[in-house]
């Protein structure tokens, strides 16, 4: 399932490098995104490095989800493709 990452999960003060929020195609609503909990997130960079995470629920009421990332992803991910196994 393709996905976009839209940003690091932050609060007012602070970002957490290895928490993203991602957006996938078709899912519209929280319940659709608690479905994809657990689920394998992967980005790969421009030089072709794989970076793996796992989906840990929903983001929001609009079908947002949050993904941890073993290695943090740098502020180039923000708007690229990502994919949800």
């Amino acid at each position: 399932m393709k996905a976009v990452v839209v940003n690091y999960r932050r609060g007012r003060h602070t970002q957490n490098p290895h928490q993203m929020i991602l957006k996938a195609e078709g899912v519209d609503t929280k319940e659709a995104a608690e479905k994809l909990k657990g689920r394998q997130a992967v980005w790969t960079s421009p030089a072709g490095k794989q970076l793996t995470g796992t989906v840990l629920g929903a983001h929001g009421n609009k079908g947002a989800l949050r993904a941890r990332f073993e290695t943090g992803l740098p502020g180039q991910a923000i708007g690229t493709p990502a994919e949800i196994l």
